[in-house]
């Protein structure tokens, strides 16, 4: 890795100081690695917050000789999350827009720092949150850093659509000032995941930057809890992909739908999606099977999460899910009802007045799922093949992108 260059002719502390970005430091129990991590922290920029998380070593002796710094001093342990939020809180009153967060467990290099100002004063739009990527194939790093790395970058690409190398370096680049309106509650290491996740969703980049990595056993003190953080960072992904599926991905559809207007979402990403038409018409045959299917409240989870599953299009699987809409809710029950009532050979005796005033439905429950799944399928199957013949029609007329 080539090393870091001021721009500008600018020293690192007078770049620091334009961004107005400052580096954050939470330690718990490192007092073997924190006066050289700090030292040589301070050879780049003087503009630092350390937050010492209820250490019960040696910190509180080192820190003192650090008193020109902005410390915070916690009297109990709250995990890497909770000093985190404390330290963007405390750089957000000093006036800091950015603020670099370090680990003092040693692994990291301080003089990496320009490395993100770089990558920072290049980017059109500052709204970037930046991950520092390690190299996890070095030999230096264990193999369950590099295993939970993958399963961390997975869990990412699921809840946000976004792929990066390392989703777990704690050496980064936070624009706290973009991100202070959101809500960020966890406290111990899934803090960081949550950041990634909740700042991809507020519309905030996400980017790795290279850098180094050295994992010192002979010095480095971890406080990763394998089995219980591993399982505290489980439950908060099957809550954020939750949150994904039934909230997230369905807004961003509808702010897509709504900022295109019909016409040019229809052309762009129904016509002129690079997907084949084979593709589109096995898309729209899964919309229009689960709208009409009765998984009511779990549509938007179901048909997103097949979508994903069969690398078939979300925006059209989610588009044709919506067959279902209030008030088409009505005829759809009917349909079903007498299309399992023709399968079942059961006779009903109300009509589509009576559905609107008690919901009748409910006393042929057994006959409207049996319906209700036969058309379904049905409906998947006539408006899958016509979308694909319409598909082919348009993909031999070659129709322009249009911009109204």
């Amino acid at each position: 890795m080539e090393k870091p260059v001021p721009i500008k002719n600018e020293s690192v502390a007078q770049i620091m100081t334009r961004l107005k970005c400052c580096v954050i430091v939470p330690t718990y129990n490192n007092a073997k690695t924190l006066k050289k991590v700090l030292d040589r922290v301070l050879e780049q920029t003087s503009d630092i917050i350390i937050v010492n998380d209820g250490s019960t070593d040696n910190t509180r002796r080192i820190l003192a000789d650090y008193s020109e710094l902005t410390l915070l001093q916690l009297d109990k342990n709250k995990g890497k999350g909770n000093a985190l939020r404390l330290g963007f809180k405390k750089a957000l009153e000093l006036g800091f827009d950015f603020g670099i967060s370090i680990d003092s467990d040693g692994q990291h290099f301080p003089e990496d720092i320009p490395l993100f100002l770089n990558v920072l004063q290049e980017s059109e739009d500052k709204n970037v949150l930046f991950i520092g990527s390690r190299n996890m194939d070095h030999e230096s790093v264990p193999k369950k850093s590099s295993f939970g790395n993958k399963f961390s970058n997975l869990w990412l690409w699921v809840t946000t659509g976004k792929t990066l190398a390392d989703t777990q370096s704690g050496f980064r680049l936070y624009p706290i000032k973009a991100m202070k309106t959101i809500k960020l509650r966890t406290n111990k290491f899934e803090f960081e995941i949550e950041a990634m996740v909740k700042s991809s969703w507020k519309g905030i980049a996400l980017k790795n930057v290279p850098i180094r990595v050295l994992y010192d056993e002979s010095e480095r003190v971890s406080h990763y809890r394998p089995t219980l953080d591993f399982l505290r960072i489980s439950a908060l992904n099957t809550v954020l992909v939750l949150v994904a599926l039934i909230y997230i991905k369905p807004r961003d559809l509808i702010r897509k739908f709504r900022k295109k207007g019909f016409k040019r979402f229809f052309y762009e990403d129904f016509l002129q999606s690079s997907d084949s038409p084979a593709k589109k018409a096995l898309s729209i045959a899964l919309g229009i099977f689960i709208g009409i299917s009765p998984f009511w409240g779990f549509q938007t989870v179901l048909v997103l999460s097949l979508a994903v599953l069969l690398k078939l299009n979300k925006v059209i699987a989610f588009a044709f899910s919506n067959v279902s809409i209030p008030p088409l809710i009505p005829f759809v029950v009917l349909l079903s009802l007498q299309t399992g009532a023709l399968v079942s050979g059961q006779e009903l005796s109300f009509s589509l007045s009576d559905i609107g005033e008690d919901f009748g439905a409910f006393k042929h429950l057994q006959t409207y799922i049996i319906g209700s799944f036969v058309l379904a399928t049905i409906s998947a199957i006539l408006f899958g093949l016509l979308g694909y013949f319409i598909l082919l029609f348009f993909n031999r007329k070659k129709i322009p992108v249009s911009n109204g």
